[in-house]
């Protein structure tokens, strides 16, 4: 069963049955991202994508300016009561957003591949500012050269890389091209946004979840986020790149469900 829900501004998808999940895209990307791993979960839970504005079937619906504030702001309205919000990469940016201003709004929160600061700084690994810097010139001339740079950069390292980035391009082409504005912001957004103050105003369960091989979120910095979210639980797989629910599907699906199920178990207690 799936729906599609029009009478909001932004456009949702619903599939499943269940408690509720809510997944979250990253940049230059849309919800079609996930359309492969959908039915590893929703046998047992309702899930739903929304398109970020600026992206997929949300790509007329840009705010001004194009924060992560804002955005949150504009999603928070469509998450179902008592869900948990699943984001990955960008959208774990929005995600967190929503755990440290919203706490009420959710069960818990997962980030996938997400951090709460994206580019490198003093005693912060992270994404190099010069190939952010790169990415947006790129952008400027082939919006589509750039994807496959990006797509190419978040597989590196996986076993599937080809497989990985093929799938992730075959399922977002499904849907409407994002904005332009949306993909500079977008790439601003990484370059700048810094939520690790805010992360100890999260207080609703939360688990991370990260790839060895990720290059865009280091390892070598998930002890820095430990340490200013340390009631978070953190998962590394050890195999997985960036998109570890492409690349690792079933072990991704398997971690998701054990989180989601004792959340919503302890909820009920």
């Amino acid at each position: 069963m799936k729906d599609l829900h029009t009478n909001t501004p932004l456009v949702t998808r619903t599939q499943g049955t269940g408690k509720d999940l809510v997944f979250i895209h990253g940049w230059g990307m849309n919800s079609g991202a996930f359309t492969s791993f959908i039915p590893y979960l929703s046998a047992d839970f309702r899930i739903t994508t929304i398109d970020l504005p600026g992206f997929g079937e949300n790509a007329a619906h840009v705010p001004t300016p194009y924060t992560v504030a804002n955005l949150s702001e504009m999603v928070a309205p469509l998450m179902p009561p008592q869900s948990i919000v699943v984001g990955w990469s960008l959208g774990g940016l929005v995600a967190q957003k929503l755990a440290a201003q919203r706490p009420n709004l959710l069960a818990g929160l997962v980030t996938i591949a997400s951090t709460p600061r994206f580019v490198a700084g003093p005693c912060w690994p992270g994404i190099a500012a010069d190939l952010l810097n790169m990415f947006k010139q790129q952008l400027e001339k082939n919006f589509s050269k750039t994807l496959e740079r990006f797509l190419a950069i978040q597989a590196m390292g996986s076993d599937t890389a080809k497989q990985d980035i093929k799938a992730i391009r075959e399922q977002i082409t499904e849907f409407p091209s994002p904005s332009e504005e949306a993909l500079k912001e977008g790439l601003h957004i990484l370059s700048c946004e810094d939520l690790r103050s805010e992360l100890k105003r999260i207080i609703v369960p939360t688990l991370r979840l990260y790839g060895r091989l990720d290059s865009l979120v280091p390892t070598s910095g998930i002890d820095r986020i430990c340490e200013l979210h340390p009631q978070a639980d953190t998962v590394v797989l050890p195999h997985a790149s960036h998109a570890p629910f492409i690349s690792h599907p079933q072990q991704t699906a398997d971690i998701l469900y054990s989180f989601a199920t004792n959340v919503y178990k302890q909820e009920a207690s």
